[in-house]
This record gives structure tokens, C-alpha cells and sequence, in this order.
């Protein structure tokens, strides 16, 4: 076999490995069903760039999740700030959301688009705490658990994927608004679940579905380090609260509920005003428009449970 065939049939073999595993993943491995939702990113395009298929999964109508999106800037640095809201808007619902009120966008001197300036994370705190548990910090009593709006925050994590800073800055932000919901009750598991998407190497970040091996090695990791020397109490919760979550975009174009075609539909179409020249590159190969991996974050210390 010559080089010319094999490249073509490791171009076929490949996409044809991926969907299979795509559709198994899909119908057997832990997701999140008939929660309250909420992305956070930093700006408009990070929905459809770095979480597309997680928001694809998890806006099929059959999960019963209600997802929304809440955005800390309107991504003004060059003066578009009202364009990239509407575009926002409308790659969101391309992306499965239901309704254009489920997207909220702050436009804040506090949260300034900026690639040199970090948000602070005790501002970023407060912010959740005002929109998802209004109240509370009055009215909750040691003995019960603190009421809130969503059930699950997804964003970054501690490296933003990218390394922008702002990525950075929402992560410590969940984090300090997440532990101030058990503070002060130790042993409480959180009323919200955080859920952060897992920064990878540059050499992985550009492998398109050829990152699926090493996702799913690691994926497998953390489901068994999670559950190993567990109580039969624990390892029920660890499947109501999985410690680790895949979600797959489906390469069919004609998939039902969306798939890589919906989410490079969401960039190209929605987002208009950003599509520079390397942003196809980013959509043509990047993992993260097909593979998303999540970590359920824990250990709320002290560093994260100051006062908000």
C-alpha cells in the first residue's frame, strides 16, 4: 500500500471511528438532564469557539435542561460592541437555546475586553451571587442549604483554554461565588455544580477529532479516580453529579439537534464581525469544535471562601 492510499484511508477510517464513538458517547455515557443551566463566558464568540458542543448537547429538547448565557462583556476593544451582542444573540439560538431573553450580555467598566487586564474575581463573585441567589446571604440559615436559580455554571478553566486573562478571571470568579455558598457548612456539597472545560497542549488544541483518544483516556481517569474506595452513597451521587463529562459534536451535517455543521454555522453566519483568517483556521481544526471535556470542580478551601 502506497503512502497516497493510506493517507486516504486514515482520512476515511478516522471521521468514521469518530462518529461511532460520537453516537455511543451520546447514548451511554453521563450528561446532565433537566437542570437549570448557566454558561458563563467572557465574550460573544466564546459560546460558539470553545463550548459549542457542550451547548449542542446540552440543549436538546430530550435532556429537559434549560440552558442560558450569561456574557461579563460585549467585546467592544475594537468598537463593536452592539454588533457582537446581536451576533451573540443569534449564534446562541442557533446553538439550541430557546429563547433570546435566555442570553444576557453586562456591559460594565468592570469587565473590559482586554488580552493585558484581569477581572476581579470578588467583583465577578458578587455579580453571580446578585443574579442566581438574590436573598440569600439574608435569609440563609446554617441548617439549610442556600436557594439558587441554576443548578449547574459551566465556564473556563484556571488556564481559559487560550490563556486570555478574562477566561482566567471567570474561573476564579465561579469558583469564589460557588465556595461562598458552603461556607461555613463543612462537608455541604454546593447547591450549584461548577463545571469547567478542560484547557489542553497546543499540540492537542489543533488535533480536530484526533484528540478523542486521549479525552476519553483522561475522561475514564477522573470517573475512576472519583468513584475508587467510594461509598455505594457516594457512587450515587457521583452519577447524579458525574465528576467528569464528554460531549461530542456529531460531524453529520444533517444531524438532528445540530452538530459540527450547527457550530461552524454559529461562528461563520452569527458572528460575522470576527471572522478573520485565522479564525477559519481555529474552526477547521480545532478540538474544540468537536470535543469538549468537562471536570465537576471541588475542594472549596479557604482561599476561594472569603467573604463576597
Amino acid at each position: 500500500m502506497d503512502l497516497l492510499t493510506l493517507l486516504g484511508v486514515f482520512a476515511v477510517l478516522v471521521p468514521v471511528l469518530y462518529m461511532y464513538t460520537a453516537s455511543v458517547v451520546a447514548g451511554r455515557f453521563p450528561s446532565l438532564t433537566n437542570k437549570r443551566i448557566c454558561l458563563l463566558i467572557a465574550h460573544p464568540d466564546d459560546e460558539a469557539m470553545f463550548f459549542a458542543p457542550s451547548v449542542l448537547a446540552l440543549t436538546r429538547p430530550e435532556t429537559g435542561n434549560h440552558v442560558k448565557i450569561l456574557c461579563l462583556s460585549s467585546g467592544n476593544a475594537a468598537g463593536l460592541g452592539e454588533t457582537r451582542k446581536r451576533e451573540l444573540v443569534k449564534s446562541a439560538m442557533a446553538l439550541g437555546l430557546r429563547d433570546e431573553d435566555d442570553v444576557f450580555v453586562v456591559d460594565s467598566p468592570d469587565f473590559q475586553d482586554s488580552m493585558t487586564n484581569e477581572w476581579d474575581s470578588q467583583t465577578i463573585a458578587t455579580l453571580l451571587a446578585k443574579a442566581f441567589t438574590p436573598g440569600a446571604a439574608a435569609s440563609a440559615k446554617k441548617d439549610e442549604p442556600i436557594k439558587t436559580s441554576i443548578d449547574v455554571l459551566l465556564t473556563f478553566d484556571g488556564q481559559g483554554v487560550s490563556g486570555h486573562p478574562n477566561h482566567i478571571s471567570l474561573y476564579r470568579g465561579a469558583r469564589r461565588f460557588v465556595a461562598a455558598l458552603v461556607q461555613g457548612k463543612p462537608g455541604w456539597r454546593p447547591p450549584v455544580d461548577l463545571y469547567t472545560l478542560t484547557s489542553v497542549s497546543l499540540l492537542r488544541k489543533y488535533t480536530w477529532v484526533l484528540d478523542l483518544l486521549p479525552t476519553l483516556g483522561a475522561w475514564s481517569w477522573q470517573l475512576r479516580a472519583a468513584s475508587k474506595g467510594a461509598t455505594a452513597t457516594a457512587k450515587a451521587t457521583t452519577r447524579e453529579h458525574p465528576a467528569a463529562l464528554v460531549y461530542l459534536a456529531d460531524l453529520n451535517p444533517s444531524a438532528t439537534g445540530g452538530g459540527l455543521g450547527t457550530a461552524w454555522r454559529a461562528m461563520t453566519t452569527a458572528h460575522q464581525s470576527q471572522m478573520v483568517w485565522f479564525r477559519y483556521g481555529w474552526i477547521a481544526l480545532s478540538r474544540y469544535m468537536v470535543i469538549n471535556d468537562l471536570r465537576l470542580e471541588g475542594n472549596f478551601g479557604t482561599t476561594d471562601t472569603k467573604k463576597i
